[in-house]
């Protein structure tokens, strides 16, 4: 009787240690599958930067360029605009050396005349 008694004691104590290493073996997996998997996600992770840095590199590229594109425009309609100012101011001066008096310029030209903003 003794015998069955430690037969059945020991048929349990090896059913729990097979369950236990089975917990120990599944958990050791996954954290050996989390391990493998870190450097395939940091990989994925820093193609998307990139992607994204070249998109925002390939955005900025183009603002400089309308940037130096207006700037252009800027100092061109500037430059005409001071080619017409001059004009004005010839034509003005001849009318009044005929004896007639142009009309009065509009209030905003009035203003740049005056304060030169």
């Amino acid at each position: 009787m003794n015998n069955a008694w430690l037969t059945v004691v020991g048929t349990c104590l090896t059913v729990a240690g097979v369950i236990v290493t089975a917990l120990l073996t599944y958990r050791g997996s996954r954290t050996a599958a989390a391990i493998q998997a870190e450097p395939n996600q940091r990989a994925a992770d820093l193609a998307a930067f990139k992607t994204i840095r070249d998109d925002m590199q390939s955005e900025i590229t183009e603002t400089k360029a309308e940037l130096r594109e207006t700037k252009d425009e800027l100092r061109s309609v500037r430059s005409l605009l001071r080619s017409f100012s001059g004009y004005v101011v010839e034509l003005t001066t001849q009318m009044r050396s005929h004896g007639v008096e142009p009309p009065a310029p509009p209030d905003r030209i009035a203003d740049y005349n005056r304060t030169g903003v």
